[in-house]
């Protein structure tokens, strides 16, 4: 898709099951501009996300081609099937989310996604993407960037890369309101992971606690 003008555009870069910052970012929104054109940056979301576990919080890490210090296009950087991540990351979610309220309804469909083979990085993330916006009723326009643009020459667009980095619970006032985590009780509450957490425990009242103020 081509670069479009409009004055609620917000230029991000993509994430892997993005943070609940991230949509909490997005929600105002009317066009989403996915940058594809920068250069790999390590210890991102662009390749993980963070999910709720038993004794904390659980990073999920996408194997890279050329590892995590490349200095590749966005839009180039591969994904290493050197192991069987998908079913790692898969099993993970089970074993974590399997007595949450939603795990159950959105099971089927999300073995599915990540039973499809991807080589590059921004089309995985933006198939979890995809599927997480259809699921909470995120409906937004999305499109890519023609080029690279640098900060503070980007015009028609509220430029947020880099703006929401790991590990993205330092500030208290991040994310939404608490919610009820499966493993809360005994960690207590962990904010800003990844959206999945959020719809697996709150499932279609996803959109309505994100849009809270």
């Amino acid at each position: 898709m081509s670069e479009q003008v409009h004055s609620n555009c917000k230029l991000v870069d993509s994430q892997y099951f993005g943070s609940i910052e991230y949509y909490k970012t997005l929600i105002d929104c009317d066009i989403l501009q996915i940058e594809r054109y920068e250069h790999y940056q390590k210890v991102s979301f662009r390749n993980r996300c963070y999910i709720a576990g038993p004794n904390g919080r659980i990073l999920l890490s996408v194997p890279l081609v050329k590892g995590k210090n490349q200095r590749t296009t966005m839009k180039d950087v591969r994904i290493s099937d050197a192991e069987n991540w998908q079913a790692l990351h898969w099993k993970t979610l089970v074993s974590a989310y399997r007595r949450s309220p939603w795990f159950e309804y959105f099971e089927g469909e999300l073995q599915s996604l990540y039973e499809k083979k991807f080589e590059y990085l921004l089309d995985w993330n933006m198939a979890c993407s995809d599927w997480v916006n259809e699921r909470i009723g995120f409906e937004r326009t999305v499109i890519f960037t023609d080029s690279y643009q640098d900060r503070g020459t980007v015009k028609n667009a509220v430029d947020l890369r880099d703006q929401l980095t790991p590990p993205g619970d330092q500030d208290e006032n991040a994310g939404i309101e608490n919610y009820t985590q499966v493993f809360q009780e005994r960690v207590g509450f962990l904010r800003n992971l990844s959206i999945l957490d959020l719809l697996f425990c709150e499932g279609k009242r996803s959109l309505e606690l994100l849009a809270q103020k």
